[in-house]
C-alpha cells in the first residue's frame, strides 16, 4: 500500500508542468510561452537529452496538432481571400438587407445571423467580428442598439459560432480527438450548446438593451457610405457558397479525413479568388500572408503535443486518475463527464485546442476503463471551454467589446455568468442521461 501511494504522489509530480501553465496562464502570460516554459520543465521531469529532446520536437511536427495548427493557418489564408474579394462582406450585406433591419430586435437578429456565419466560416471571432462591425455598427445605430447589446451578441454568438464552424479550430481538433463524424458532431453536440447558449442570450440581450439604450447609444452615424456588393462580387460569393457546401457534402460522404480540410481550403480560396477577378500569384500572396499571422499559433501547437506527452509519460495523468477513481466508482461514466467538464471550464485556462488535448488526455484513462461514449464526452469538452471564455474576462470578451465600441464589461459578465449556468446545467443533465 505505501509502494501504491508513493507512485500515486511520484505520478502527481509529473502534473508540475501543468500546474505551472494555469499559474502563468491565470496571471495574464500568453499562450505560447507559457507551454514553452512548461514544455521545459516536462523535459527535466522526463530526463530528455538534448539529442531525444530535439527528435521529440521533429515527432510532433508530424503530430495531429500541428496538422490542426496548418489548418487554422490556412484558414486564416482563406479569410484574407474572402476578404479581399469582399465574399465576407457581401454574405454580411445579404442577410442585414435580406432580413430587412427596421426594429431592434430585428437588427439583433441580423447581426446574430451574420456574426455566426462570417466567424463560421472564417473560424476567428477577431476576424470575422472585423469584417462584420463596419458594416453592421451604422444599422446597429440607426435603429438604436447600444454599445452594450452589439458587444455582447459579438461574443456570445462569436463563441457558439467556433463550435458550429467545419474549418473552425475547436472543432476541428474535437473531432479529431473524439473519432466523431462532423455531422454526428453537429446534430449531438454543437446544435444543443448553440441553442442552451443563444437562447438564454437572446433573453438576455432584451435586458440589456432596456437598460443601456439611453447610457451607452451609438452616436448618429450621418452620411455613412453602405457597403453594396459589385456583380463579380457577388458571383464570387455564390461560387464559394456552391462550392463549400458541395465540399462538405462530399466529406460526409466519403467519411474524409481531416486532412481533407487542407484540400477544401485551398480549393476554396484559389477558386473564390479567380472567380473574385485575382491574380494567381496574388492569391498566393493573401493565402502565405494570412498563414503568416498565425505561425505563433502553428508553433504553439507544434509545443502543445511534447507538453502534454512529458506529462503522460511522468505518469502525471495516471495518478490524477487514481486519484478520481473514488468519485468515480460513486457515480460512474456520469461522473467522468461531470468531472472532466468542470475541470476544464474552472480549472484550466489558455489556447482552446490546448485546453481540449489537457483534457482528452487527463481523462482518457478514465474514459477507456469506462467506456464513456464520446458524444458526451465532448459535449464535456465544449462546455469546458465555452464556460471558460464566458467567466473569465479574457482575449475574446474584450475583443468584442472593441468592434462594438463598448466599455461596459458588466453586461458581458451578466449574460456570460448566466450562459455558463445554463450550460453547465446542460452539461450535468447530458451526462446523467447520455453517458
Amino acid at each position: 500500500m505505501a509502494n501504491g501511494s508513493t507512485s500515486i504522489w511520484l505520478g502527481l509530480l509529473g502534473l508540475l508542468p501543468l500546474v505551472v501553465y494555469i499559474v502563468v496562464v491565470f496571471r495574464d502570460w500568453e499562450p505560447l510561452p507559457a507551454t514553452a516554459l512548461c514544455v521545459l520543465i516536462g523535459a527535466v521531469l522526463t530526463h530528455q537529452s538534448l539529442i531525444s529532446f530535439g527528435d521529440v520536437l521533429a515527432k510532433a511536427m508530424g503530430s495531429f496538432l500541428a496538422l490542426v495548427g496548418l489548418i487554422i493557418m490556412l484558414g486564416r489564408g482563406l479569410g484574407e481571400v474572402l476578404t479581399e474579394t469582399k465574399v465576407a462582406h457581401t454574405l454580411v450585406h445579404g442577410i442585414i438587407y435580406g432580413i430587412g433591419v427596421d426594429t431592434e430586435k430585428k437588427a439583433m437578429l441580423g447581426i446574430m445571423l451574420a456574426c455566426l456565419v462570417v466567424v463560421g466560416l472564417l473560424g476567428t471571432m477577431a476576424g470575422g467580428n472585423a469584417i462584420i462591425a463596419p458594416i453592421v455598427l451604422p444599422i446597429a445605430a440607426a435603429v438604436g442598439l447600444s454599445a452594450s447589446t452589439v458587444g455582447v451578441i459579438f461574443q456570445a454568438v462569436g463563441e457558439t459560432a467556433l463550435i458550429l464552424g467545419p474549418f473552425t479550430p475547436p472543432v476541428v481538433a474535437l473531432l479529431g480527438f473524439t473519432k466523431l463524424s462532423y455531422g454526428e458532431m453537429l446534430l449531438k453536440v454543437a446544435v444543443p450548446v448553440t441553442l442552451v447558449t443563444l437562447v438564454p442570450t437572446w433573453f438576455m440581450l432584451q435586458r440589456i438593451q432596456r437598460e443601456t439604450k439611453d447610457k451607452n447609444p451609438y452616436p448618429h452615424q450621418e452620411g455613412v457610405a453602405a457597403f453594396r456588393p459589385t456583380p463579380v462580387q457577388r458571383r464570387a460569393t455564390l461560387t464559394f457558397g456552391l462550392l463549400f457546401l458541395a465540399a462538405m457534402v462530399y466529406g460526409v460522404l466519403v467519411k474524409a479525413a481531416t486532412s481533407y480540410v487542407i484540400v477544401v481550403m485551398l480549393g476554396l480560396a484559389l477558386v473564390t479568388g479567380f472567380v473574385g477577378g485575382l491574380k494567381f500569384d496574388h492569391i498566393l500572396k493573401l493565402i502565405v500572408k494570412g498563414m503568416a499571422g498565425n505561425v505563433g499559433l502553428f508553433f504553439l501547437f507544434v509545443l502543445l503535443e511534447p507538453f502534454i506527452n512529458f506529462i503522460v509519460q511522468a505518469g502525471g495523468f495516471d495518478a490524477l486518475a487514481q486519484l478520481f477513481k473514488p468519485l468515480v466508482s460513486l457515480g460512474g461514466r456520469p461522473a467522468i463527464v461531470i468531472l472532466g467538464g468542470l475541470t476544464g471550464a474552472f480549472g484550466i485556462s489558455g489556447a482552446v485546442v490546448g485546453e481540449l488535448k489537457t483534457l482528452h488526455e487527463m481523462f482518457l484513462p478514465l474514459l477507456t476503463q469506462y467506456g464513456v461514449h464520446m458524444t458526451a464526452w465532448a459535449v464535456a469538452m465544449v462546455v469546458a471551454t465555452r464556460v471558460t471564455n464566458f467567466i473569465y474576462p479574457g482575449a475574446n470578451m474584450f475583443s468584442s467589446m472593441g468592434f462594438a465600441e463598448s466599455r461596459d464589461v458588466k453586461s458581458m459578465i451578466k449574460n456570460g455568468v448566466i450562459v455558463a449556468v445554463c450550460q453547465t446545467v446542460f452539461l450535468l443533465l447530458y451526462a446523467l442521461i447520455f453517458a
